[in-house]
C-alpha cells in the first residue's frame, strides 16, 4: 500500500475555450470536475499502474462532498480523508485551445484546527503500519504550522516507511531537516531553497541540507536526480505540446512506484519521464495516455552525469 497525503486537497475544475482573451466573455463547453490536489493526482496514477493507493488529508463542506463523491466514482483509490468543518478549495484551470496553454486559479483552502490535525495524525500513524511508501504532496492549508511535513516525515521514518516530499517554500525547508528519502522540487523551487540557479549545484546543496536524494524537475529538459553516490539526467524523447496539468504528479508516481518495485534509478527516472510526457498528451488534465506511456518508456534517455569535485 502506498499512502499519498494531500493536506490541501481540491476539486479541480477544467474549462476549455477556443482562445483566452482578457476583458471578454467566454463560453465554456463540457466543464470537467475531478478530485484534485497533488497527492490525489499521484494516487490515481499509482492505481492505474496496479498499486494499492490510499489518499489522506482533509475534506469538508459542499466542495469536499463533491470531491469525495468523485473519488468514490473512480473505484480505484481508497479514501482516508479526514472530515473538517471548513470547505475544501477549488482550483480552476482554463485551457486555451489555440495555444495549448493553461491558466490556473487556485483558492487558498480551509483553515484546519488543532483538533482536526490531531485526528489526522492518529489516522496517519495507523496507515503507516501497513504502508510500503508515502508521498507528502502540495501546499499546507491555513491553520497548519510550516513544520507539519517535518512531523509527518519523522513519523514515517519511525515506522520505517520511505517518504517522498513534494512541496515548496518554508514547508520544504523545514521538511529537509527531517531527512526525507526523496524530494521532487522544480527548478524554481530548488533555486528559492538554495539560492543557486545551476541545477546540479542546487540539487547537491539540497541533498546536503537533509534530503537523501533529490529529483529536480527541469520542465521540458527532463529530470536531474542526485543521490548519495550518483547523478542522473533523464530527458523526454520528444518536444511535446498539450496540457501539463498533473505532469509533475505523474512523475512523482513514477518515482515512488519505481522505489517500491525496487527499480534502479535509471528505471525510476525513465518511468517518471514517460508518465509525465504521457500526461501532457492526455485529453483530460491529470490523466495519462497509456499507449503513449508504453511507447515513450523505451525511448527515454537516461545518462549518468559526472559530479563536480570540491
Amino acid at each position: 500500500m502506498i499512502i499519498t497525503v494531500t493536506p490541501n486537497a481540491a476539486l479541480d475544475i477544467t474549462y476549455r475555450v477556443p482562445r483566452l482573451l482578457p476583458h471578454t466573455t467566454h463560453r465554456v463547453s463540457e466543464p470537467v470536475e475531478r478530485p484534485g490536489g497533488k497527492g490525489l493526482n499521484v494516487a490515481r496514477v499509482l492505481a492505474a499502474l496496479g498499486h494499492e493507493a490510499v489518499v489522506t488529508g482533509f475534506a469538508g463542506g459542499p466542495t469536499g462532498e463533491v470531491l469525495r463523491e468523485r473519488l468514490a466514482g473512480l473505484g480505484t483509490v481508497r479514501d482516508a480523508l479526514v472530515p473538517i468543518k471548513g470547505t475544501t478549495r477549488r482550483t480552476i484551470g482554463v485551457v486555451d485551445d489555440a495555444t495549448g496553454d493553461t491558466t490556473m486559479f487556485n483558492e487558498a483552502g480551509p483553515t484546519v484546527s488543532a483538533a482536526e490535525w490531531a485526528a489526522f495524525l492518529t489516522g496517519y500513524r495507523e496507515l503507516l503500519a501497513g504502508a510500503s511508501a508515502v508521498a507528502l504532496c502540495g501546499s499546507l492549508p491555513p491553520g497548519l504550522p510550516v513544520g507539519s511535513y517535518a512531523e509527518l516525515i519523522r513519523e514515517a521514518r519511525t515506522a520505517g516507511v520511505p517518504v517522498l516530499l513534494d512541496t515548496s517554500g518554508e514547508p520544504l525547508r523545514r521538511g529537509l531537516a527531517a531527512r526525507p528519502d526523496l524530494i521532487k522540487p522544480n527548478l524554481d523551487e530548488l533555486t528559492r531553497l538554495t539560492g543557486s540557479t545551476e541545477p546540479a549545484h542546487a540539487a547537491e546543496e539540497a541533498r546536503r541540507r537533509g534530503a537523501r536524494a533529490v529529483a529536480a524537475s527541469l520542465g521540458a529538459e527532463g529530470i536531474l536526480a542526485v543521490t548519495e553516490d550518483a547523478m542522473w539526467r533523464a530527458v523526454p524523447p520528444d518536444r511535446l505540446s498539450g496540457n501539463p496539468t498533473g505532469a509533475g504528479d505523474s512523475a512523482v508516481a513514477g518515482l515512488l512506484s519505481g522505489l517500491v518495485e525496487g527499480l534502479d534509478w535509471p528505471g525510476r527516472l525513465a518511468r517518471a519521464i514517460a508518465l509525465s510526457a504521457a500526461t501532457v498528451l492526455a485529453p483530460a488534465a491529470g490523466e495519462f495516455d497509456r499507449a503513449a506511456y508504453e511507447e515513450l518508456l523505451g525511448r527515454v534517455e537516461v545518462t549518468a552525469v559526472p559530479r563536480a569535485t570540491s
